[in-house]
């Protein structure tokens, strides 16, 4: 009789390289995202034109912009609840199709009530599927690899919000708004078809709370075809503290380093998403109170998506070899272009540019801490940590709406905005720099521990 044998998956996965599995998840992560920033941001874009047709003034288009994001905060706490009860693959699923469908409804509206409505469902729909595409990926990748693979997926939620801009300034004037909503609508709801063919369950989530051990075999042959796996083998993960099997509870977020780690990445999310929906939601309405044309408001706006996924992108390779002391890097390089345009009178070319050099670092920023949002939480409640900590962000993300609205509807002259944004990025700075030193300290604390053991 064969005995069985008690596998460490933990260390399965650390020891290897990417393969083409690993590629094949990050490149539906990549579609869904893209499709999220683009159905997301197509709003920021569209949203002349839904004020002329429909007759919405700041106001009521900065509630518009910010009931979405409440619903996705909503949503973020729900569905990463769901995540971590019945699994990563079925909640991005049910996430992704009702996403398409209250994005395709959105062709119905005809009022601000209807708008209201449909954004605040838009929005809950849409809360589960950033954090836990990042929970599923981290799960699994090597540690080395999970800033960099977490940025490469907000990277499609960039492309899908630069592509937003372009496309909007093409299909509105000729077919009218409702067309980019149809358009990311159905592509959305052909995207879920395609994730329940492709999308794995998560092997981590599964071994963390001891389910279907012959689908656990099933995808680490996945993972990896020569492994050498038995009928009786059991799983475990060495590398992460075990929470046992209770239903999930908030203080679970806050246990050990977590305690401290928890509200310093809470915070710093709230402020850097304060900044990045503000520019995420007002750039293209800015940039036509400054004097430009709505196209160059789309171009410019959509170019500041790209360049900060690109810079995003960069800096996760520092955050993967030297930790979460480089998410300070891209919140102090910001500071300077943001104090300069809140405080100077620039005009034309020259405000362009200064504009674009902050709106890059801010967004740049934000994947700093998106990159380290959910790898500090073991695997049995990933799913709610990532979602609290994006739910938390999201009081940040109604505030800077709202933020845009009353400061253009004050009269104050628009880029004094950029002023009181500089203290998004200082907040977020501080922030990193703590989680770094509790990071750090607790494991040398660790390596201590191991050491002095005989």
């Amino acid at each position: 009789m064969i005995p069985s044998r008690a596998i460490d998956v933990a260390a399965l996965i650390e020891g290897r390289r990417l393969s083409s599995f690993n590629y094949l998840i990050i490149c539906v992560s990549v579609l869904i995202t893209f499709l999220d920033g683009f159905d997301l941001l197509m709003l920021s874009h569209t949203a002349a034109y839904m004020a002329e047709d429909i007759g919405l003034d700041k106001l009521q288009l900065g509630n518009i912009f910010s009931i979405g994001l409440f619903g996705m905060m909503l949503g973020g706490f729900f569905f990463g609840y769901l995540g971590d009860r019945i699994g990563r693959r079925p909640t991005i699923i049910l996430s992704t199709s009702a996403f398409g469908l209250m994005t395709l409804l959105f062709t119905l509206a005809d009022s601000y009530a209807s708008l209201l409505i449909l954004r605040f469902l838009n929005g809950f729909a849409l809360g589960a599927m950033l954090p836990l595409c990042w929970a599923l990926n981290i799960e699994f990748v090597p540690k080395r690899y999970r800033a960099t693979v977490i940025t490469i997926i907000m990277v499609g939620f960039s492309l899908g919000g630069a592509v937003a801009g372009p496309l909007t300034v093409w299909m509105a004037p000729h077919y009218g708004w409702a067309s980019v909503f149809a358009l990311g609508g159905i592509a959305t709801l052909l995207s879920s078809v395609l994730l329940f063919f492709t999308l794995p369950e998560s092997v981590r989530f599964l071994v963390s709370k001891q389910r279907r051990p012959e689908t656990v075999a099933r995808i680490l042959r996945r993972l990896d075809p020569d492994i050498d796996l038995r009928a009786g083998d059991r799983y475990f993960l060495a590398d992460e503290i075990d929470i046992g099997h209770r239903p999930f509870l908030v203080g679970q977020l806050f246990i050990g380093k977590l305690k401290w780690i928890t509200p310093m990445i809470w915070i710093g999310f709230g402020a850097s998403s304060m900044a990045m929906y503000f520019l995420a939601s007002w750039s293209p309405l800015v940039y036509q109170y400054a004097g430009f044309d709505r196209a160059t408001a789309s171009w410019v706006s959509s170019f500041a998506s790209f360049s900060g996924a690109m810079a995003g992108l960069v800096l996760m390779r520092v955050v993967d070899t030297r930790g979460p002391y480089a998410v300070m890097i891209y919140p102090l390089l910001s500071l300077p272009f943001l104090l300069v345009l809140g405080i100077g009178e620039l005009q034309g070319d020259a405000f362009i540019a200064l504009s674009l050099m902050g709106a890059i670092f801010v967004k740049g920023s934000h994947y700093g801490i998106t990159s380290i949002a959910g790898v500090f939480y073991p695997s049995a409640i990933r799913g709610n940590g990532a979602g609290w900590a994006a739910s938390m962000g999201k009081i940040g993300s109604v505030c800077g709406p709202l933020l845009g609205a009353y400061v253009l509807n004050s009269g104050m002259p628009v880029v004094k905005s950029f002023a009181v944004l500089a203290l998004c990025p200082a907040v977020l700075g501080v922030c990193a720099y703590v989680v770094a030193r509790i990071d750090r300290r607790s494991t040398v604390s660790a390596e201590l521990l191991t050491t002095s053991q005989p």
